[in-house]
């Protein structure tokens, strides 16, 4: 038997295969495909106070290799999730990591301490990195002393680990890792996506409503894999990684990277299965370099 489980933050998983933010709902659709109770845990569609529409469509453009979205973090809202969305997350044996995202501090601040009352919610990931809102997002996460301050903020009304959601449109992503990591995160995550943008030359218009999006997909895995490699070598918390993950391989290289765990996103809207043929996958690999456990190959690359 290979042991796949891992622990980010004293949260055990019983692999290092979790759903990415916004890219997995709240676990409802895939339930009912398949028991999401194989899953190592799911990470929630970013959740503001009030509920939120979002940008006006169209929302998701295809690029090479990859994917541009600008969804505006529209979602159902914390006190809609509270009683209608945890619930069912409840009734599955896998971690719940909610992720929360604000305008400002203060929302965060309200989320957390509304997440400090329920049962359920084993993480939270503050989601200080959105590219594609007008408010928050990216104002918190692009520098070392907002980012830390927000995190802070966050750790003080918690009750459950915080796992802070980095930025790769940043000039150093490692110090606003050492940033929120001295304020108190107990885990991070990285990276969100890329900023970029697609324009339509018949119409001579961006083929966004809001004009830019997030960059995800293949095309910035090596982008994700330098970030992480750099962050797990820097900091003592678990490293959370993400980025155009598809195939087994790319966790693979994420963990040999210093990544403890993994994201995986785009993949989902291609393949509804693939969070479960990469747990599949990173077993058979195991297997075959007759690897026994998992936390065996963390941080493991060879560096020549």
């Amino acid at each position: 038997m290979i042991d796949l489980s891992v622990n980010i933050a004293g949260v055990r998983l019983k692999n290092p295969i979790l759903t990415a933010s916004g890219c997995f709902s709240y676990g409802e659709e895939a339930g009912d495909i398949y028991d999401i109770s194989r899953l190592g845990g799911i990470v929630t569609k970013s959740l503001t106070y009030l509920p939120r529409e979002g940008h006006p469509p169209p929302k998701v453009v295809e690029t090479d290799s990859g994917m541009l979205n600008a969804i505006g973090l529209s979602n159902v809202g914390i006190d809609k999730f509270i009683s209608e969305k945890l619930p069912f997350l409840r009734r599955f044996d896998t971690a719940c990591i909610v992720s929360i995202a604000g305008s400002s501090i203060e929302e965060y601040v309200m989320l957390t301490e509304r997440l400090a009352e329920v049962d359920g919610v084993d993480a939270i990931e503050a989601n200080i990195s959105c590219p594609n809102v007008d408010e928050g997002g990216l104002e918190f996460g692009a520098y070392r002393e907002p980012a830390g301050k927000v995190i802070d903020m966050i750790k003080r009304r918690a009750k459950q680990p915080v796992i802070a959601k980095l930025s790769p449109n940043v000039t150093d992503i490692v110090e606003i890792a050492k940033s929120v990591v001295d304020s108190g995160a107990d885990a991070v995550s990285l990276i969100n996506t890329l900023v970029g943008t697609a324009i339509d030359i018949e119409k001579r218009s961006f083929k966004l409503s809001n004009r830019f999006g997030g960059l995800s997909g293949p095309a910035i895995r090596p982008v994700a894999l330098a970030m992480v490699y750099k962050v797990a070598n820097a900091v003592e918390v678990p490293v959370i990684g993400m980025g155009g993950i598809m195939i087994a391989s790319d966790v693979v290289q994420f963990l040999l990277a210093g990544a403890s765990a993994v994201e995986v996103g785009t993949a989902c809207f291609i393949d509804p299965l693939a969070p479960l043929k990469l747990i599949d996958g990173l077993q058979d690999y195991l297997a075959r370099h007759d690897e026994k456990n998992v936390r065996d190959i963390i941080g493991k690359v060879r560096r020549s």
